[in-house]
């Protein structure tokens, strides 16, 4: 046994778990870095690039805070990668959409992010990242205990 397998196996899996989550975190963050994204405006996106959407839509399937989905479109809206408009059949509502520009960003985005899951699951066959993302899909964790310190 290597000494950081020994230290692994005395480590809370919790613990163990929530070190390698901000390793892979902080990998991710980056190499966004040069797609301009934050992790966020990355995830709003990607739920944009299906089609578009309500502004409350979005919140739901981001679960934030309103104020914060604002904050995020207005970056968004600002960069050109992401238009909101009134809906003409409801004028209280607003419909969000991805811009050209902004499927453009999120196309390399996936690239940037693919090449650092690469590197992050080097010492992982197809089969065993399969068995991982089941594993993590199975932790009893709800949306509502995590918090996104994302600034």
């Amino acid at each position: 046994m290597v000494a950081g397998e020994a230290e692994e196996m005395t480590e809370g899996l919790a613990f163990l778990l929530a070190r390698h989550g901000a390793g892979a975190q902080m990998m991710l963050r980056r190499a966004l870095v040069s797609s301009g994204l934050t992790p966020r405006h990355m995830m709003t996106l990607k739920h944009l690039d299906t089609g578009p959407v309500s502004q409350q839509a979005l919140v739901d399937m981001l679960e934030v805070d309103p104020s914060v989905l604002v904050a995020v479109l207005n970056d968004l809206e600002r960069d050109e990668l992401a238009l909101r408009r009134r809906d003409p059949a409801d004028r209280r509502r607003h419909i969000v959409e991805i811009t050209p520009a902004g499927a453009g960003v999120l196309r390399r985005s996936d690239e940037i992010l693919a090449e650092a899951e690469g590197e992050l699951f080097t010492h992982l066959s197809p089969a065993e990242q399969l068995l991982l993302r089941d594993l993590l899909n199975r932790i009893n964790v709800s949306p509502d205990q995590f918090t996104c310190t994302e600034d």
